[in-house]
């Protein structure tokens, strides 16, 4: 029997553990999708408890505790001291064999707070107390936590209409030693079936864009491409949509200045077909000016999102109340990756959905869409969200190993809220090295270690860098 969690977990050979060990454990980490608040990068953030740091915005935590019965006061609400919280956590922490929040709080147990403890109810308090000790220390401040997690480069995830001053100021002061860049989350604008799209538009976008009016698609085009080079004068390189599936719907301008100027004026919402039309001439014109631009888009689909609806009336969104959606979207995303292909306007594109079904579709496209831009150009993006977890991953690299270039992939982001969740870095480059160690022990690739060294250096961190090239 393997003790829990020792130097080789999840390394089941020995080629897994040299490859982990020597070459993937000390490369740097490139975060090119997180949702950190670079206000808390900006401000060094100091965490009071181990409660403030882990538990106050980690729905994956959350939904652990709203599977353990614990009241949703004592969870996001006031109901409960930090105290309180954490113990309900520790308890709850016990339960969840096989979950990868299992792994991931005592990896950062032990990375971050050097605790080696197993965290349940009785050893709760030691572990308050151990852990309330260490973020005492200046390196656990949230400069600290990305000096000595190694973390190179940090995209985070901004609306349009963001005077992004937080990244401003990160670079004006200097003091962090990653890059910290923005990301342009278009959400707002593309959803045009929700309910305060309309004020959204005219107001907020209209206003950060500098525009008195925007009522026509022209407007849209005239406000995105103001924002668009805001963002780039601020370090903006990449971008990201979130979908609930893909579309591609091709419609007239006269048919989306209709669809506009109904939703805008408050006359209803948009038919499904109209709403299709609208995203697929926005994602359309903003995929011709990312790829005039040398940025990247990323395409995340198939999240049923808010499902419980009196929660989300009292919480609101990404509070942990969503699941994985299915939907047949490989003919609308090829045809969108084509279209763009066809006029030479098709940027590097990132591609996830939270289906894992998905990915033998998305992995089979990848070479269709190849290009000299960059070694991969289309990329599938890692495991994702209810797939980041050992089986997943493996999943993920198994498929994409099988049908496209695994040597190609950029790796994995975190993906998180939390600055202690780089952590996630490790497991994922442990669960990447035992996969290909198990290739080269049968005999399915060959034991050259200088070959497969640089493999895993590629993987973890170099293909990153020569990809965004930031």
């Amino acid at each position: 029997m393997k003790n829990f969690m020792d130097k080789d977990f999840l390394l089941q050979t020995e080629t897994a553990r040299v490859l982990y060990h020597e070459h993937a454990a000390p490369m740097p980490i490139y975060d090119y999708h997180c949702h950190i608040n670079p206000r808390e990068i900006a401000e060094n953030r100091e965490f009071r408890n181990i409660a403030q740091a882990w538990l106050a915005s980690d729905t994956y935590k959350w939904r652990l505790l709203r599977s353990n019965a614990v009241s949703e006061g004592c969870i996001s609400g006031s109901d409960a001291s930090s105290r309180e919280k954490f113990q309900y956590f520790a308890e709850s922490l016990s339960r969840a064999i096989g979950n990868p929040l299992y792994h991931w709080t005592h990896l950062e147990l032990q990375r971050y707070f050097d605790c080696d403890l197993i965290l349940n109810g009785e050893n709760a308090e030691k572990i308050w107390e151990t852990c309330n000790e260490r973020l005492k220390a200046a390196d656990m401040r949230a400069q600290g936590i990305i000096e000595r997690s190694n973390v190179q480069v940090i995209c985070t995830t901004d609306d349009p209409v963001s005077d992004l001053k937080w990244h401003k100021k990160i670079k004006e002061d200097g003091t962090c030693t990653a890059k910290v860049l923005p990301t342009f989350r278009a959400d707002n604008i593309l959803n045009i079936e929700d309910d305060g799209w309309d004020a959204y538009m005219r107001y907020e976008l209209g206003e950060a864009a500098g525009m008195e009016d925007v009522s026509t698609m022209q407007d849209i085009y005239d406000a995105l491409q103001k924002r668009l080079d805001y963002f780039a004068e601020n370090g903006c390189q990449i971008a990201d949509h979130a979908l609930p599936y893909m579309v591609y719907a091709e419609a007239k301008e006269y048919e989306l200045d209709d669809v506009v100027g109904k939703v805008i004026n408050g006359k209803g919402k948009p038919s499904k077909q109209a709403m299709e039309q609208y995203k697929t001439a926005v994602l359309m014109f903003l995929g011709r000016e990312y790829a005039r631009r040398g940025w990247t888009m990323q395409l995340h689909y198939s999240a049923l999102r808010d499902v419980n609806a009196s929660r989300f009336e009292v919480l609101g969104q990404d509070s942990g109340f969503d699941a994985v959606d299915t939907h047949n979207c490989a003919p609308a995303l090829a045809k969108f990756l084509n279209a763009l292909d066809k006029e030479g306007h098709l940027p590097k594109t990132i591609i996830c959905s939270l289906n894992p079904a998905d990915n033998i579709v998305i992995a089979s496209l990848l070479p269709c869409f190849s290009g000299t831009e960059a070694l991969g150009k289309i990329q599938q993006g890692a495991a994702w969200w209810f797939n980041n977890n050992k089986e997943g991953i493996e999943a993920q690299l198994r498929v994409l190993a099988s049908v496209s270039v695994l040597g190609n992939t950029i790796g994995t982001p975190t993906d998180s809220r939390s600055l202690l969740s780089y952590s996630r870095h490790e497991y994922y480059r442990r669960i990447l090295c035992n996969f290909i160690g198990n290739l080269v022990e049968n005999g399915e690739y060959p034991a050259d270690m200088k070959v497969l060294g640089k493999l895993v250096e590629d993987i973890s961190y170099n293909n990153a860098c020569r990809y965004f090239a930031f």
